[in-house]
C-alpha cells in the first residue's frame, strides 16, 4: 500500500516521502497514528502544499525533544521495588512507572510508548534503558532498582 508520510518516522522515512508499506502497517499504525495519508493523487497535491508546515512542525517537535534529552541525559532514576531475598523483583518495572519518575523528579512528560527498556527489569541493580524523544533524539537513562523496606 502506498502512503504519503506526514511525519519523519524512523527507518521508514521523511515528510513528504511516499513509501509502499503492508496494508496492516499503514491501517493500524502511520494512518491511526497521523503519521501518513493513503497516496491519492488529491493527497499527494494536498501534502505538496502544507509540506513546509508539516517540516517546521517537525523542527519544533524536535527542538523539543532536545531540549528534554539535555534535562534527562545520563540521569539515574532509583525505583523502589518489593524484592524476594535473592534480588529478584515481585513484577517487573514497567515503562509506565519510569515516565512517573521522570515526570515526579524532572517535571518531564515522556509518553511510557517511547521508553525502551535494553532489557526487563526484573532484578535489584543498573539497568540502561533508551528514550526515543524523535527520530533524530535519542536519550539513555539508567533506572537502578533497589529494595523498598518491609514494612512492620
Amino acid at each position: 500500500m502506498k502512503v504519503i508520510l506526514l511525519e519523519n518516522v524512523r527507518k521508514i522515512g521523511s515528510i513528504g516521502e511516499i513509501i509502499e508499506v503492508k496494508r496492516g502497517f499503514a491501517r493500524n499504525y502511520l494512518i491511526s497514528k497521523k503519521k501518513a495519508l493513503f497516496a491519492s493523487k488529491e493527497n499527494i497535491k494536498e501534502v505538496e502544499k502544507i509540506k513546509q508546515d508539516l517540516s517546521k512542525k517537525d523542527l519544533d517537535k524536535k527542538k523539543e525533544a532536545k531540549e528534554i534529552n539535555e534535562k534527562i541525559k545520563n540521569k539515574q532514576y532509583e525505583i523502589k521495588k518489593l524484592s524476594t531475598e535473592n534480588k529478584e523483583l515481585y513484577g517487573s518495572v514497567k515503562p509506565t512507572e519510569i515516565s512517573k519518575v521522570i515526570e515526579e523528579i524532572d517535571k518531564v512528560k515522556i509518553n511510557p510508548s517511547l521508553i525502551q527498556p535494553s532489557k526487563e527489569i526484573k532484578s535489584i541493580g543498573d539497568f540502561d534503558v533508551l528514550i526515543n524523544l524523535h527520530p533524530e533524539v535519542q536519550s539513555e537513562i539508567i533506572i537502578k532498582t533497589v529494595p523498598q523496606e518491609e514494612i512492620k
